[in-house]
């Protein structure tokens, strides 16, 4: 006879939930696409950002355009001055966005996240560098675009395979330098303001945004070779321009070996300060190293 006064007992139990833990590359992959996920949906949600960003450096380079004009100056000076306000966007986004994002992810309290979470901070850069690219390209596309087609400025691509090889290899170094001024600027605090300040118009002279670097010599020319711009902004007018050669510093062939190198010297540094600044972190809950 069974007893209706006890319950039932059921045997079976619930299938226990596997949770899976990202690691390795796949972690780094994924921590590299959400940190650049908020800059890629970025200009959606803020179309007027793209209006402001892109009309004051379109402004400047038109100016540049008519200096040229005005004295006459050969044809392929004209493309030099909008190729150079193009790659603008680029640098600016590597001083501001990039460089400078740790130290203002520390005022905001984002910094600390970002170091006690499983997710290397070089992912996390990375991220801000592919998002960074993103946002700026859209701006040089509309410079690239707008002052073309207002001034008849013609092209001649000589390779494009070698000009998006140079191009990319550009944005490697570029950004690894950014990477490399990230830890840089954090460490100096307060003082990162005079840094972007004192970085931005220096560049455009050594660079030569807006005139063939070979006009600076070969000495300052070589020493502005260090910053990626000035080594890639030649290697891609005298692809783009391909009517004159000798208004190029060195050889296609030259310029895209130093950017090679230029690119695994930065990103290595780069690895290096902020795996250091992730243990000092860590370790002894500080950001930075203490001043003597």
């Amino acid at each position: 006879m069974t007893d209706l006064s006890m319950p039932a007992v059921t045997t079976s139990a619930a299938p226990e939930k596997r949770v899976y833990k990202a690691t390795g590359a796949t972690l780094f992959l994924r921590a590299m696409f959400a940190r650049a996920y908020p800059r890629f949906i970025g200009l959606r949600r803020e179309r007027s950002w793209v209006i402001f960003e892109s009309l004051l450096p379109l402004l400047a380079t038109i100016g540049y355009i008519y200096f040229y004009k005005a004295i006459d100056a050969p044809p392929e000076f004209l493309g030099f001055v909008v190729l150079g306000g193009a790659m603008t966007a680029f640098w600016l986004n590597v001083l501001w966005s990039m460089a400078a994002q740790l130290y203002w992810d520390k005022d905001a309290g984002n910094l600390e996240i970002y170091v006690v979470s499983p997710s290397p901070l070089m992912a996390i850069l990375m991220g801000m560098a592919v998002g960074g690219i993103f946002m700026a390209s859209t701006r040089a596309v509309i410079i690239l675009v707008v002052c073309s087609l207002a001034f008849q400025v013609s092209y001649q691509i000589a390779s494009l395979p070698l000009l998006i090889l140079v191009f990319f290899l550009t944005m490697a170094a570029l950004y690894g330098l950014g990477m490399m001024f990230a830890s840089l600027f954090l460490a100096a605090g307060r003082d990162v303001w005079h840094f972007t300040n004192l970085l931005q118009e220096p560049v455009y002279l050594l660079s030569g945004f807006f005139f063939p670097v070979k006009a600076l010599g070969f000495w300052v020319a070589t020493f502005a070779s260090i910053i990626p711009l000035t080594l890639g902004l030649d290697a891609m007018r005298q692809l783009i321009f391909s009517g004159d050669p000798t208004f190029g510093f060195l050889s296609v062939e030259v310029e895209i070996v130093i950017l090679f190198i230029l690119s695994i010297v930065f990103i290595s540094i780069a690895y290096i300060m902020l795996r250091k600044l992730e243990d000092i972190g860590r370790r002894d809950g500080r950001l930075i190293e203490r001043r003597k």
